[in-house]
């Protein structure tokens, strides 16, 4: 895998780890904004997901990231987000924020 791929998969998960900051933004902005614009455009649910998804990794492509690469990458990342799922259904569910 590209280095650059794996930097961004197997990173520090510190205070100051910028993965980690791009993850929670991630999780705490934009997740709850693309859900809040498919529904106030009475867009299909999950629509905005699956094609950003798929225009970010083309300019990715674009870039010159191999697709073999692209994915492997996404095939870790899917394969993490299982698993905290799975530890959520453990926990009692995902946390409840208070929005």
């Amino acid at each position: 895998m590209a280095k650059q791929l794996d930097e961004l998969l197997h990173h520090d998960e510190s205070d100051d780890c910028p993965v980690c900051r791009a993850q929670n933004f991630v999780d705490l902005a934009l997740v709850p904004a693309v859900a809040a614009w498919e529904l106030n455009n009475e867009l299909p649910r999950f629509s905005l997901a699956l094609h950003g998804a798929a225009s970010l990794l083309g300019i990715m492509l674009e870039e010159g990231v191999a697709r073999d690469e692209l994915d492997k990458a996404l095939s870790e990342l899917l394969d993490d987000v299982e698993r905290q799922i799975a530890e959520q259904e453990t926990m009692g569910g995902p946390p409840q924020g208070n929005a």
